[in-house]
């Protein structure tokens, strides 16, 4: 059972009690004790709770608002899960057999820096720093047989890396997503490449599409190591404002500008990789420019995998596609453009390229798709109900 199910199992329980009390009776609870029946309907989930923050955020994520506390003489939904969680009784608050079997495994446990991911995660860069080492020193059939087995072995370090520790998702990608996501690192590596070459004119030949951005790629892949870092200390800070908040709205204020640091942090390391990278092996097709698109391309795929790791994949997999697909018309309104009548169709690409360089239609797509993106995330990632679960934390 993934963590949003727990807390949806839990809150949906909660809503069920609500459900079975008698007509109106959320409106003037008639007892003079409100609590008191919701307490005794639903002590399992009470007694299995670490703490009332647990039970607070399954309210939260079916929508239980400070308002309808307040119809059981709380003054927000913090108050009410902490009465719920004080006034049921565990069977083992007075044995000395151990921690209540409940509290095993929980999500607010810190996560732990594992030796095993920690090395992972350099794999990436440090596979693909040998393929384009081996491309400097083979030609002819020997390069077509270093450019193979380099995509096979970065798409198998990748799935290793990503696998394991704070970016492991715990539900598989759709083949759609993993398509684009392909899609978005191919064309930072030739995107720039074949489009200065459409726009002159070409490609004329085979050979002119071969001059690959491997500066980008190089730093995006090991860009992962710096990502999972990342990933880990907000999971961690993350944990640790969970169990200090006093309510809802204490941690969603702190979760927001935690997450914004992160995501900066990132963008700071990943910035300097892409400068170490454009020093050691020159200048790309599309110059520094199609530095700034792998910088965006950075930030998006960061945020897409930090959302899918807490369970959102809906909103990435959008956003993904989106900015492949517009990668994709950029392309063909160039070709396009070289139809009868058609020319105004290259105009605002020809445009944009002229101005910024070839990199300005990434930097473009995958800075507007990363922004919508990390709006998403500062809402839905500040929830509560979002780090609260059994399990399977990062």
């Amino acid at each position: 059972m993934t963590r949003q199910e727990s807390v949806a199992e839990g809150g949906g329980a909660l809503l069920g009690v609500t459900a079975g009390l008698p007509p109106g009776s959320l409106r003037t609870p008639a007892t003079p004790d409100p609590v008191k029946a919701l307490m005794h309907r639903h002590r399992a989930l009470c007694e299995r709770a670490v703490d009332p923050l647990e039970i607070a955020a399954g309210l939260e994520a079916h929508g239980v608002t400070d308002r309808a506390a307040a119809q059981y003489r709380h003054r927000d939904v913090f108050a009410l899960a902490e009465e719920m969680y004080a006034r049921v009784p565990r069977g083992d608050d007075d044995s000395d057999d151990g921690p209540h079997p409940g509290t095993a495994g929980r999500a607010h446990a810190v996560p732990e820096v594992a030796v095993q991911w920690a090395l992972f995660v350099l794999l990436p860069g440090a596979v693909c720093a040998a393929v384009v080492a081996g491309l400097g020193v083979v030609s002819g059939v020997a390069r077509l047989g270093v450019v193979l087995g380099g995509v096979v072995a970065v798409a198998l370090v990748f799935w290793i890396a990503l696998g394991e520790g704070p970016l492991r998702v715990a539900s598989r990608p759709a083949p759609a997503t993993r398509a684009w996501v392909c899609w978005l690192l191919a064309y930072a590596l030739l995107g720039d490449a074949l489009l200065t070459s459409a726009l002159a004119g070409g490609p004329d030949e085979a050979g002119e599409l071969w001059r690959p951005a491997t500066a980008a790629l190089l730093a995006l892949a090991f860009a992962v190591a710096p990502a999972a870092w990342c990933a880990h200390v907000f999971a961690v800070r993350a944990g640790g404002r969970l169990r200090t908040s006093r309510g809802l709205d204490e941690f969603a204020a702190s979760a927001r500008p935690l997450l914004l640091g992160v995501v900066m942090l990132f963008l700071a390391a990943l910035g300097a990789l892409l400068a170490a990278a454009h020093a050691l092996l020159g200048a790309a097709p599309g110059g520094t420019s199609a530095l700034t698109g792998a910088w965006a391309l950075g930030a998006l795929l960061l945020l897409a995998r930090l959302l899918g790791v807490y369970g959102f994949t809906r909103a990435p997999a959008l956003l993904l596609a989106a900015a492949g697909a517009c990668e994709v018309t950029a392309l063909c309104l160039v070709f396009a453009g070289r139809l009868p009548g058609c020319e105004a169709a290259a105009v605002p690409v020809t445009a944009a390229v002229g101005a910024f360089g070839p990199g300005a239609v990434p930097t473009a797509v995958c800075g507007a798709a990363a922004l919508v993106l990390l709006i998403h995330a500062a809402r839905t990632l500040a929830l509560a109900s979002a780090h609260a679960g059994p399990g399977d934390a990062p």
